[in-house]
């Protein structure tokens, strides 16, 4: 199997394939194909505990079928395209050495990868598109290729060393890095900084790769040029939510 990243804004992600070699995607990534490629769409990952293995993938933001796709007697190739201006990060996966990725952040992997909740939390309607923050854990072992929006920033964090991040720029972190949301510190921080009511707390040893477009924010630059029952939609959900957390901060 060999794989090559082409493009830069929009990158695509292209492997050729030798006969039996194996990628799996959630269902919907699919860009392109050759004819001798062979795809298989189910709810199970190799390890990944069956259906309630698919369960956990649909809790940690994931899709609950998973599409196998197979060189099947010939060499093959295909592809699969980042949907935002962003990056794809291959990551090297093994016992103890697991990742956890922002909601979206998973594109593809080799067929011993595995897909879970890494983190689960509610942080108010709305912020994060009603649904609070998720991350997913990847494990298992082979590679796993991720797709951050916007540039990534590298900070390998020493032990004991915390960068407060807005949630939005969390791409993905080695599972050794701990984890926690906190509040903005101070009621009018809160409500009149302009940073959101949340900050994640990221503590080493352990490396972190930040993404520089959030898609709440991307969202939120497209709402005045969208037509005007989908502009009301997007900004009535980003205020709803934000007083929804500010209410639900001072109970």
């Amino acid at each position: 199997m060999q794989s090559r990243i082409l493009g830069t804004t929009m990158p695509v992600l292209e492997f050729l394939l030798q006969p039996n070699d194996t990628i799996i995607s959630e269902a919907g990534e699919l860009s392109w194909m050759t004819s001798s490629i062979q795809m298989t769409t189910h709810t199970q990952m190799a390890g990944g505990g069956g259906f309630f293995g698919a369960l956990k993938r649909v809790a940690g933001g994931g899709s609950l079928f998973m599409t196998e796709y197979r060189a099947w007697g010939a060499p093959g190739e295909i592809a699969f395209a980042a949907k935002v201006p962003g990056h794809i990060l291959p990551v090297e996966v093994q016992p103890g050495h697991d990742y956890l990725i922002h909601r979206h952040g998973f594109l593809c992997a080799t067929p011993q990868i595995q897909l879970g909740v890494g983190f689960q939390q509610s942080l108010g309607a709305g912020i994060f598109g009603g649904d609070g923050f998720l991350l997913q854990k990847v494990s298992g072992v082979g590679t796993a290729w991720l797709e951050l929006s916007g540039e990534v920033i590298t900070k390998d964090l020493a032990p004991g060393e915390t960068l407060r991040v807005h949630p939005g720029h969390v791409g993905a972190f080695q599972s050794s890095v701990s984890f926690q949301i906190t509040r903005v510190p101070g009621i009018k921080n809160m409500i009149f900084g302009g940073d959101g009511l949340f900050l994640a707390a990221l503590t080493g040893p352990g490396r972190v790769w930040l993404q520089s477009l959030p898609l709440p924010r991307l969202a939120h630059a497209l709402a005045p040029y969208l037509p005007s029952g989908e502009r009301e939609t997007v900004q009535g959900g980003v205020m709803g939510g934000i007083v929804g957390s500010i209410l639900d901060g001072m109970k």
